[in-house]
């Protein structure tokens, strides 16, 4: 397992493109956000907070959704179309723990993205730590999962690498929408706000424990209900060859 673990991980930082997006994509994105004056004035629209200081939570939904629903489904979906499961399958290691190397290789890569975010907006514009520590770290698990189970589901459906890719590209932009990374939220009407705090990976608890109080308990109950339900589709449905 180790081993496997070991050889994603350098599979994954031989993809420059994934390793800019998902490792400094975020954090130079709130570089370019900060560098503009207005952007670091106190608005009362976020309650007298900066709008990089609201804009936080949302650098955490564009990390967790590129790595849950393009490269996860697109690895998988790639491993089983050229017979890589189906070899392994015939080796006394099961194909099952190179998803789960998969997963934690793409959660690693997940938790320093989002370190970094903080670690920068910390050091370079004075925003807050997460307020909530705890529920900052729960929110971003069970968002992370919830997503991944997607990405697993895309991947357990998709017949071939390049439909993989297709329906995680279509899945990954709506999850952008209501997440607030095209539009920041405050733009949005009521309803698409409401719709976006209960889908992956749950902006709303991510925001609430950075820039409030503990993130809310239904907020989280959802989310680790749509991990659960996803996970188990994709675990019923997924094929190995």
């Amino acid at each position: 397992m180790l081993k496997l673990v070991q050889v994603e991980a350098k599979l994954f930082l031989r993809e420059g493109a994934s390793v800019v997006f998902a490792l400094l994509f975020p954090t130079v994105l709130l570089l370019v956000l900060g560098a503009i004056p207005a952007l670091r004035t106190p608005d009362p629209l976020f309650g007298g907070l900066r709008f990089i200081d609201g804009y936080a939570g949302t650098l955490v939904v564009i990390t967790l959704a590129f790595l849950g629903l393009q490269r996860v489904p697109t690895a998988l979906a790639t491993y089983r179309e050229r017979g890589v499961l189906r070899r392994l399958g015939t080796t006394p290691l099961h194909p099952g723990k190179l998803l789960a190397a998969q997963l934690l290789v793409n959660l690693a890569a997940a938790v320093v993205s989002v370190v970094l975010v903080v670690a920068v907006g910390k050091l370079v514009f004075g925003i807050d730590l997460p307020h909530h520590l705890v529920g900052f770290t729960v929110a971003i698990l069970l968002g992370a999962a919830s997503l991944f189970a997607f990405g697993l589901v895309i991947a357990a459906l998709a017949s071939t690498a390049k439909s993989a890719a297709g329906w995680a590209t279509v899945a990954f932009m709506l999850i952008m929408f209501f997440g607030g990374a095209y539009l920041p939220r405050f733009l949005l009407p009521d309803v698409i706000n409401t719709v976006g705090q209960y889908l992956p990976p749950g902006v709303a608890a991510l925001q609430d424990s950075w820039v409030g109080t503990a993130p809310s308990p239904l907020h989280l109950a959802v989310m680790a209900v749509i991990a659960l339900f996803a996970g188990t589709v994709a675990a019923r449905t997924f094929r190995w060859e």
